[in-house]
């Protein structure tokens, strides 16, 4: 027989999380096999962006996912979760502009092919920086899968996707209102943007009606705009103006007619009622311009200065400019008042700057028919199922609302836009009317074109990129191998749940859900489970703007990743509610995680006294207990054990990973470690051969399925007891062995409502004897009263148990009503707990301790109640003064009730 190789003294999670996270991935633990029996279980990594680190949202996120994969692995699903990362077109792009400009350069100066070059070797040496900061946490993903949203396969369903679209009339080219950021000279989406609260002022203008007959008066955030303004808009019911509908106004500085117009988007009761109309800068004022076919004039130019059309302003910085107009509007008399006024300024997340409205030429998505398919399935078959179902409503009304889809970045890193313009036609140049054709390559462009414009042209590509999102809504499908019919597709397409943060719904997951129904005419996964967000010690959320992230790499240094995985688990109180980390930016401590370090250690702990007292034997070796051998305490625990594994089961079967593992929490902790293994102490050291095997196997069995049990939310430690357990080789993981499944025979509602009795007896037995002063070693008399047989019959058949953890000597249980005598006393259900003193403790010294502890503490509640009763004081005093007054107040009055009541049992 193997000598099993005992636990060390003291657990050390970075030594055992580092040895398991290779032997892991060396064997290839968690690579999926299609061939695999089991019903597929699939989910593809939130593909993280190359240039990111690893920040608490992603240690939050990947925990939960990591719950839910290696549960359903061990429930003998056929799992897969594939690994992966984002090619961030922006993020990288804004790491090689800051590196050329260090240098003096620009792109243009390197041109394209090199700055690409220089891309790909960035990727190489710096991108990889964050799938080894996964890798740090344990995951449970098959990284033979791993996969790039600019690798080869990913490429080339990135250009099948487009030209499909584009074919069948859902892809356009054409003019529209984008967010444009002047820093990196793109559009960017609605996620690279970040409102920002700014204090800001509020400019009034008037404008004079063309006849002489007055003017009109309109305020504005951005006074340069008004350079472009081609109307100024009233509502069509505001009675003050509807004899000026119609007439135009002289438009300030640029002595050019503008129509006043009637439009009902205008709020009579804001402002003055008119609203000055911008379309070309303004998402609000373009609608308008199209629905009353106005003039739509450009100021800006890409990098931010203003030009031709700003006229004496041409070549300003954006905000050179706004300067400049108002003094050249208040020098001409047409200013009329400025307001300090606090409002939302979108900033590009990137670039650090104000981005712009632009009307820019740009490619589309055509979203409705695709939308209007998605939503087909979600009211149809509530296809995909969101977690929790609140959800539903914000992900439903957002495509109701949804309109085209910018999909081209002006950028150089991503996937280039597979459009040919055939410059030839317009005298080499790129403009809006050059005529283009769409292919996969460029080989196939020069046939489409010759066909149309024959043999003598000259095809450019479009220099544009597609927004990243593009390719990342394929991501569900395109990692699997579309739009090739691979094994990998056929198995796990659909995948099974998507795990992300509500704050993507918009941008990501209904992009997901978008282009899967189109290509694949299927919804990308069945459940969408939302999580909340993590929060600080403030309870504010985490941000790089607010400056209090926290690192889960220095968390995970200090306390190990287990520790780390399992504190922001147990704090999902349920799905989809934000958690709290509490963190002392000084030290880098966490009392929550170093709680869940000091669990780790209590398991470990545990663990070491099972190991040590099974004679050298496993859970195989030492066998299953004969039912009708079982002590009472056994079968309670069993009783326990199985009613954990169904409810745990169940728990996470509806995505309450939260409530799992904090049940797991108290039966570990509790009914385990402090109950069970105290109890069978005595009969592992006694001679009663039997009874210590039976106690051996029951300890042996729960530990093993308390390993199982708790795996998937603390995978390092559970492997290393668990190999040390049953002495499997390095080869045979815990990872891949069944999860427990409850034998419900073994439990008896009863037998633990019973055993709770005998449980509260004891821990009421040992706070008497601590109000009473008894020393802990010291054995004592207790007699147990109660006029209930049923209570009477319960309490004998844990008198055993009563007498060893409560340390009494002599237990009387009787229906007789007790004597005279002084006693300590309590109460359980009907059970009168009493505890004699005589002999044990001196009654008048105790009486005249607590006496004298009564007297002080009233003394200090006379005090501190006075100055709470000074007005001048409450006035007077700092707040956290006079709350920590009345905190103490309270603790006192506390304390007070505490030692009167140890008086009235004397």
């Amino acid at each position: 027989m193997t000598t099993p190789a005992p636990l060390p003294s003291q657990y050390t999670p970075q030594a055992t999380e580092a040895k398991w996270q290779e032997l892991w991935e060396t064997h290839q633990a968690f690579q999926a096999d299609p061939n695999h029996p089991g019903e597929p279980y699939c989910i593809v990594i939130p593909p993280p962006n190359v240039t990111g680190s690893l920040h608490m949202g992603h240690a939050f996120e990947h925990a939960l996912i990591d719950v839910l994969i290696r549960y359903h692995r061990m429930i003998g699903r056929n799992t897969l979760w594939l690994p992966g990362t984002d090619h961030a077109s922006i993020a990288v792009s804004t790491i090689l502009d800051r590196e050329l400009t260090a240098a003096g350069k620009t792109r243009a100066d390197v041109g394209r092919e090199q700055y690409l070059e220089r891309a790909w070797a960035w990727k190489e040496e710096s991108g990889g920086t964050i799938v080894g900061q996964l890798r740090r946490l344990g995951l449970s993903v098959d990284w033979s899968r791993e996969r790039f949203t600019m690798d080869a396969g990913l490429s080339a369903a990135v250009l099948e996707a487009f030209v499909q679209l584009y074919e069948d009339g859902l892809i356009y080219r054409g003019q529209y209102m984008v967010n444009w950021c002047p820093a990196s000279q793109s559009a960017v989406s609605d996620l690279e943007v970040e409102n920002k609260e700014v204090q800001g002022h509020l400019w009034h203008f008037c404008y004079p009606v063309s006849d002489g007959s007055g003017y009109l008066e309109v305020a504005t955030t951005r006074p340069e705009t008004m350079l472009g303004d081609t109307a100024v808009a009233v509502n069509p019911e505001d009675s003050r103006y509807t004899q000026l509908v119609g007439k135009t106004l002289i438009l300030p500085l640029m002595n050019r007619e503008i129509p006043i117009i009637a439009d009902s988007y205008v709020d009579p009761e804001f402002g003055t009622g008119c609203v000055k109309v911008t379309p070309a800068h303004d998402p609000n004022d373009f609608a308008m311009g199209e629905r009353h076919n106005l003039p739509m004039i450009n100021l800006l130019n890409k990098d931010g200065t203003l030009n031709e059309n700003a006229g004496e302003f041409v070549g300003l910085d954006r905000f050179v400019a706004r300067k400049k107009v108002v003094e050249a509007l208040d020098a001409q008399g047409f200013l009329v008042r400025v307001e300090d006024y606090k409002h939302t300024v979108p900033y590009s997340d990137r670039g650090k700057v104000a981005v712009e409205p632009l009307l820019s030429t740009q490619w589309f998505v055509k979203i409705r028919p695709l939308a209007d398919h998605t939503l087909h399935e979600l009211d149809d078959n509530n296809s995909p199922r969101f977690i929790p179902e609140r959800w539903t409503k914000v992900y439903r009304d957002w495509l109701v609302n949804l309109k085209d889809w910018c999909i081209s970045r002006q950028l150089w890193w991503g996937h280039q836009i597979p459009a040919w313009y055939v410059v030839s036609e317009t005298n080499g140049e790129i403009t809006d009317n050059t005529p283009f054709v769409v292919a996969k390559s460029q080989a196939e462009a020069e046939t489409k074109a010759k066909a149309k414009f024959g043999d003598d042209i000259t095809l450019e590509q479009d220099p544009d990129v597609l927004d990243t999102w593009f390719s990342s809504g394929l991501w569900p499908f395109s990692t699997l191998g579309w739009p090739e019919k691979t094994v990998d597709f056929d198995t796990y397409y659909p995948n099974s749940t998507l795990v992300t943060g509500f704050d993507i719904i918009f941008f990501w997951v209904a992009r997901m859900t978008l282009m899967a129904g189109y290509f694949t005419g299927k919804m990308p996964f069945q459940d969408v489970y939302i999580h909340g967000l993590v929060r600080d010690e403030n309870n504010k959320k985490m941000s790089k703007s607010a400056n209090n992230g926290i690192d889960p790499l220095l968390l995970i240094n200090k306390y190990g990743t287990d520790a780390l995985r399992y504190t922001l688990v147990k704090e999902v109180v349920g799905a989809g509610q934000d958690i709290r980390m509490e963190y002392n930016r000084k030290t880098d401590e966490s009392a929550t995680v170093e709680a869940s370090r000091n669990f780790a250690n209590k398991l470990w702990n545990a663990s070491r006294f099972v190991l040590l007292n099974l004679d050298n034997q496993t859970p195989a070796q030492l066998g299953i207990p004969e039912p009708n051998q079982l002590e009472l305490a056994d079968r309670w625990l069993l009783s326990k054990l199985n009613q954990l594994i169904q409810t745990t089961r169940e728990q996470i079967d509806h995505y309450g990973l939260g409530e799992a593992s904090k049940g797991l929490y108290e039966f570990i902790w509790g009914d385990f470690c402090d109950w069970y293994i105290e109890l069978v102490k005595p009969r592992l050291q006694g001679e009663d051969s039997v009874s210590k095997t039976i106690a051996q196997q029951v300890l042996a069995q729960a530990l093993e399925t308390i390993l199982k049990l708790f795996h998937p939310f603390m995978p390092h430690i559970t492997e290393e007891i668990w190999h040390s357990l049953t002495q499997a080789p390095d080869t045979t993981y815990l990872a891949l062995q069944s999860y427990p499944e409850p034998d419900v025979s073994l439990i008896d509602g009863e037998l633990e409502a019973n055993f709770t009795l005998i449980m509260e007896t004891i821990r009421t037995i040992r706070n008497l004897r601590a109000e009473a002063g008894i020393k802990p070693g010291l054995k004592i008399t207790a007699i147990l009263q109660s006029q209930n047989p049923a209570e009477l019959s319960v309490l004998k058949s844990g008198q055993a148990y009563i007498e060893h953890l409560a340390r009494v000597e002599t237990l009387t249980i009787t229906s007789e009503t007790a004597s005279n005598e002084q006693v300590f006393a309590g109460v359980v259900e009907t059970v009168e707990v009493l505890i004699p003193l005589a002999g044990v403790v001196d009654v008048v010294a105790l009486q005249e301790k607590l006496t004298k502890d009564l007297q002080k503490v009233t003394q200090e509640i006379e005090s501190v109640q006075k100055r709470l009763g000074n007005a001048g004081f409450v006035a007077k005093a700092k707040p956290e003064v006079v709350e920590g007054a009345k905190a103490s107040l309270t603790a006192a009055q506390q304390q007070a009730d505490i030692l009167q009541a140890r008086l009235g049992r004397l």
